[in-house]
């Protein structure tokens, strides 16, 4: 003889039943942390990051972020999503070459000419190479956005030429290739974490210092620097990566959102990036900042010094990577 239910205990059963669809519809929060502000170029590309997510993970997935290195350093960050325990960082390049050495070949002094070339790299072939060596070190590369062309600001005169580098203070950083560089131009480099900068050059113990537009605008350098050169000495590209732990317990369809929002955001945050440089530059002429531009021909002679930097590194890369690189800017190059 079957058991009939209560009327209480059926009640009981029907809400079960009805909470678990509500349970099941619960989208997991992926923590999305960086190390810039949240109105730099780079953040409202995060900001698009999370709205494309959210409209398209179908109940599934949602991305909460977390600016100005509140989860930590970028070394840091890029530990935890290795653990599993933050789910995506936006990093510079410079702390990943810590794990994938080919890295490096961002940091090679006056690489890039321009962003077309900047993006041929990143968006083709070599630049998915690399993000692919970051699987076994327990990432997945999504894309490259950028933090841009970085520049020369310091407190003694303008940058016009190499010799006007000799004897400067200037903080690098934590980075050989840079240090290097510098140094070959007569700089004596500094290797300072960023977090001490704006102290150092307000106290006057260092000089100088290089950065994209962006980054020293946002930072007020303008407050303790004198003059801003626009020396263009290197490209510094923005990698997105998603904890491999996490990657692996999501879905294809989920993975395709992932993919699809980070190329989609990239488009989106570098054109803001490249269209916010000239109102950077005004803003900050406006608040007293000197500004100048380097002539093609002392870029070119830069260049050239440079090139045992480039030779000395290129083995320590890797001569068919970086062969692999000037291939790919020499195509770009020769359809201008």
């Amino acid at each position: 003889m079957k058991k009939r239910m209560t009327p209480l205990a059926l009640i009981a059963a029907l809400a079960a039943c009805l909470a678990l669809p509500a349970q099941a519809q619960e989208p997991r929060v992926l923590k999305f942390g960086y190390g810039i502000a949240e109105d730099h170029p780079l953040g409202q590309g995060v900001n698009k990051f999370v709205q494309l997510v959210d409209q398209r993970g179908g109940g599934r997935i949602k991305v909460k972020a977390f600016p100005s290195n509140v989860l930590g350093s970028e070394s840091a960050m890029i530990s935890s999503a290795q653990g599993g325990v933050q789910e995506i960082v936006g990093a510079s390049s410079a702390p990943v070459v810590q794990l994938v050495k080919e890295f490096a070949v961002f940091d090679l002094p006056f690489l890039f000419g321009d962003e077309k070339e900047a993006d041929a790299v990143l968006d083709g072939p070599v630049g998915r190479e690399l993000l692919d060596k970051l699987n076994p070190r327990g990432l997945v590369g999504l894309c490259y956005w950028e933090t841009g062309f970085r520049h020369v600001t310091n407190s003694k005169r303008p940058i016009t030429k190499a010799e006007d580098l000799k004897g400067l203070k200037l903080r690098v950083m934590q980075n050989p290739v840079y240090i290097d560089a510098f140094k070959t131009l007569g700089a004596n480099a500094v290797p300072m974490p960023f977090t001490e900068l704006y102290a150092a050059l307000e106290s006057r113990a260092i000089d100088a210092q290089e950065n994209p537009y962006g980054i020293i605008h946002a930072n007020k350098m303008n407050e303790v620097q004198k003059y801003l050169s626009a020396t263009r000495h290197a490209y510094s590209p923005f990698v997105v990566m998603v904890s491999k732990k996490v990657w692996d317990k999501l879905s294809p369809d989920d993975h395709k959102v992932l993919n699809d929002a980070c190329v989609e955001s990239r488009d989106f945050q570098r054109k803001l990036n490249r269209e916010s440089n000239a109102s950077l530059v005004a803003d900050m002429r406006a608040k007293g900042l000197q500004f100048n531009d380097i002539p093609p021909a002392e870029a070119a002679r830069m260049r050239t010094e440079l090139q045992p930097v480039v030779d000395k590194y290129s083995k320590q890369i890797g001569e068919d990577l970086v062969k692999q690189v000037y291939a790919e800017i020499d195509k770009v190059r020769k359809q201008k």
